[in-house]
């Protein structure tokens, strides 16, 4: 029993290594960059919140510069309903009188004390051990009344006029995390109410931020076969705003913003769920992430390939099919095949490919196929395009119900072993793609479960 609890002890430590080891290339990557993080008033009020609060003060030890926006709603809801006072909706923004106004500036007041508080936390047998965090907010938003819509006057309900950038830098310099609250100022003293996620996404765009992270209700954009989308361009959000427009407010809220900052040069979008414990470290330092991420490459396509790409393919395929890496396929191949292929196009210009071949199986074999043909243009190896098309076809099989993947390779192991496969024989394979198996090349096999 003894030795039992001891090796899976040795199990879970390894486990920790082997994480720890592979996330690496990702505190690299994100040391130094600005990443802006919106929650809405349900987060804050979330049994997860905390667990939230111990990642972000994670995220700022390891250098990145955090911007945090919140919002209000249900506290602000809540205080009115406690006073008595109705402040009605109209296209789904709130009308703030100047009676509800104090419920609005009482219930922000009250979210950035509870999270300046909440990272001040410092006891000995808690994440937030040793971390000295200090936290600002200010002036730093503003703000123009949002105006009479639809003959509604919307009083001191408001829009976000500018973002002191300036300001905000230097606080980042200076290694603070700044908060931001639904709330800007007028060139007059007058207070508006704004929205949280129009504050995120303009100090997102203003400040040029690497990263815009909206923490919502759910934990990403679904396909129409249930699966979660891992990435989408912002061109592909507008059925997923129009599905959630009426149902979920919320969520097409979140979309319509991050739309915006990946046209406005905010480079990465991510949607997760307030709810999920270590969402933010599963998306930021994991390869397959926990939620959808949003690219600003509106001009770059993932797709399957058509008749008129074989042109672009062969001008791919053929310097790795003379430098041995790959098989050679003529023309009338490709053609005859093109409906196996993805490809990444930017600017009509092919930039990856990839080829997915469906394997006949019998008795009780396990529904496979093989990815083949890996190829990414040499200007863009190292743009994680491989990786894009690889999980692309991944998802394809998917939908197809296939359960194994196999790849054959001479050069290029160490690439699928980091993309989750593993190592197998030629026995693994299934007996109609054993008949194929080529052993002059003598390729390498590998497996991976989907």
């Amino acid at each position: 029993m003894q030795t039992d609890i001891l090796e899976t002890s040795q199990s879970t430590t390894q486990q920790y290594v082997h994480w720890f080891r592979h996330s690496a290339p990702y505190i690299n990557a994100h040391r130094g960059k600005t990443f802006v993080l919106m929650f809405g008033g349900e987060a804050v009020q979330h049994e997860n919140f905390q667990h939230i609060i111990h990642d972000i003060a994670l995220l700022h030890s390891l250098g990145i510069r955090l911007i945090l926006v919140h919002g209000a709603r249900p506290q602000i809801n809540a205080n009115l309903k406690e006073k008595g006072i109705q402040s009605p909706i109209h296209i789904n923004r709130r009308v703030t009188t100047r009676e509800s106004l104090p419920c609005v500036m009482n219930a922000v007041g009250s979210i950035r004390l509870q999270i300046e508080a909440l990272l001040s936390m410092g006891l000995a047998n808690s994440p937030m051990y040793g971390a000295r965090i200090d936290v600002v907010s200010g002036n730093f938003v503003t703000a123009k009344p949002y105006g009479i819509r639809d003959g509604v006057d919307f009083q001191l309900t408001g829009e976000v006029r500018t973002i002191d950038t300036e300001a905000i830098q230097r606080h980042l310099d200076s290694q603070n995390i700044v908060l931001l609250g639904p709330t800007g100022y007028s060139t007059t003293g007058e207070v508006f109410n704004l929205l949280a996620e129009e504050v995120a996404t303009k100090t997102a765009i203003h400040i040029q931020a690497d990263k815009l992270i909206f923490l919502g209700n759910q934990q990403g954009l679904m396909d129409e076969y249930g699966h979660l989308l891992r990435e989408i361009t912002p061109l592909q959000l507008d059925q997923h705003i129009e599905k959630y427009q009426d149902s979920n407010f919320e969520i097409a809220l979140h979309l319509q913003n991050a739309k915006e900052a990946s046209l406005k040069g905010v480079h990465r979008v991510h949607l997760l769920s307030y709810a999920y414990d270590g969402a933010l470290i599963e998306e930021l330092f994991t390869r397959d992430g926990h939620g959808t991420m949003i690219t600003d490459a509106h001009y770059e396509e993932v797709r399957m390939a058509n008749i008129g790409d074989v042109g672009g393919l062969i001008n791919l395929l053929r310097p790795l099919e003379e430098d041995g890496i790959l098989v050679y396929r003529s023309r009338e191949r490709l053609e005859n095949e093109i409906g196996q292929f993805a490809v990444i196009e930017r600017d009509g210009t092919i930039l990856a490919c990839a080829a997915l071949y469906p394997i006949p199986v019998t008795g009780g074999e396990i529904k496979s196929a093989e990815i083949a043909c890996v190829a990414v243009h040499p200007s863009y190896r190292k743009s994680n395009r491989g990786s894009q098309i690889l999980h692309f076809l991944e998802e394809k099989a998917q939908q197809l119900q296939i359960q194994q993947l196999f790849v054959l390779t001479t050069r290029t192991a160490h690439w699928f072993l980091e993309h989750g496969f593993s190592t197998a024989n030629v026995d693994d394979l299934p007996e109609a793609r054993q008949a194929l198996y080529n052993y002059q090349r003598n390729s390498m096999v590998f497996k991976k479960q989907i």
